[in-house]
């Protein structure tokens, strides 16, 4: 079930948006409505839809739309038309006092830059939610605390943000957003400031939170491998357009146009193709079961394992979080999987 629908919505930034709006709606770019008109074209007819659990992310270069987007979600910024529904509430037609409940309640939003207050500790930044919230101090400092063992931060609730790394400063930002309990995360280009390693880790550090509390996360980037890593869906921006939405394996595959192409062109597969997707399930697999074997989880990119089979070339068992084996791999389904040519025809016959 859709938890989140944005419907046919077009932002138009200028002094007049109402009267420029036939313009865009009529088929007019960016660049000429710019030129023309003075104004700025946000976002230009999107809709998009998220399933409740899922992690969906929205990828553009900057000035493509993603972020104004977003800010549309908690109603930060009003559309010029179109809609905005969260679990079937049209949030445009919220008043003040129920859009800071929705606000408080529904969703919470980690930043890019952090936005931590500097003179609070790192439990009091956790817990600032969860006191607008009007919890009792004793459920704040429990649930804070429960939220500082789950991002690794335990020892560190009495530092100030000065005192911490930049990564340990976005940990503490994700585990306020988990504080609240929120169904809905929004994350607006959340690990971009990072460096590289510590990038890699939040993203799976995030991986791991998610597969336990399945929230549903909108996540917005520029970065095509993050894409890649994080979506179960994709949508792809340009210029305020939605270009295509899909799953990472159809956006590497199947691109919409040239401006997706160029972003795919280079991508490693094996960064994007998960052993579930590739597997022989168990009751199909006919090869030996007798041979060298590594164990590798489902939700397992491919990169991640195949040094292990190059240095010594073996079977891969799929198991799935509590050890079931879900089917195995062969240098067959890898052949596939990794060969261009092959790889279309690969993904229609797992269908």
């Amino acid at each position: 079930m859709a938890q989140i629908e944005v419907k046919n919505v077009y932002k138009i930034f200028g002094s007049n948006p109402q009267k420029i709006l036939p313009m865009v709606q009529n088929g007019a770019t960016k660049e000429e409505v710019l030129e023309k008109t003075g104004h700025t074209i946000g976002l230009d007819n999107v809709s998009i839809s998220v399933e409740e659990g899922e992690t969906f992310v929205c990828m553009g270069l900057s000035g493509s739309g993603k972020s104004t987007l977003i800010r549309h979600i908690n109603r930060l910024i009003d559309p010029t038309s179109g809609e905005v529904s969260v679990d079937g509430t049209n949030v445009m037609k919220l008043d003040k006092k129920n859009l800071i409940e929705f606000r408080r309640h529904k969703m919470s939003m980690v930043f890019q830059r952090f936005g931590l207050f500097p003179h609070k500790t790192v439990i009091q930044n956790i817990g600032y939610g969860l006191e607008i919230q009007g919890k009792d101090p004793a459920e704040i400092n429990k649930t804070s605390m429960e939220k500082i063992e789950a991002v690794g931060l335990n020892g560190f609730e009495n530092q100030y943000p000065n005192q911490l790394s930049g990564g340990m400063q976005q940990r503490v930002g994700l585990a306020r957003a988990l504080a609240t309990n929120t169904n809905i995360m929004l994350m607006d280009e959340a690990f971009s400031a990072l460096d590289p390693l510590i990038r890699s880790d939040m993203q799976k550090q995030l991986l791991s939170l998610q597969s336990e509390l399945k929230k549903t996360i909108l996540f917005i980037t520029h970065d095509l491998d993050e894409s890649l890593k994080l979506g179960d869906h994709i949508g792809i921006l340009n210029a305020g357009k939605l270009v295509q939405v899909g799953t990472p394996i159809d956006i590497i595959m199947n691109p919409a146009d040239d401006y997706v192409a160029a972003f795919v062109k280079d991508v490693n597969r094996g960064k994007v193709i998960k052993a579930k997707v590739i597997m022989v399930p168990t009751n199909k697999f006919s090869g030996p079961k007798n041979t060298n074997m590594i164990k590798v989880n489902e939700d397992s990119f491919l990169d991640e394992f195949l040094p292990k089979i190059c240095l010594k070339p073996a079977i891969v068992e799929v198991v799935d979080k509590n050890g079931n084996v879900k089917g195995y791999i062969t240098d067959k389904e890898l052949s596939k999987a990794l060969t261009k040519a092959n790889f279309n025809q690969f993904v229609k016959s797992k269908k």
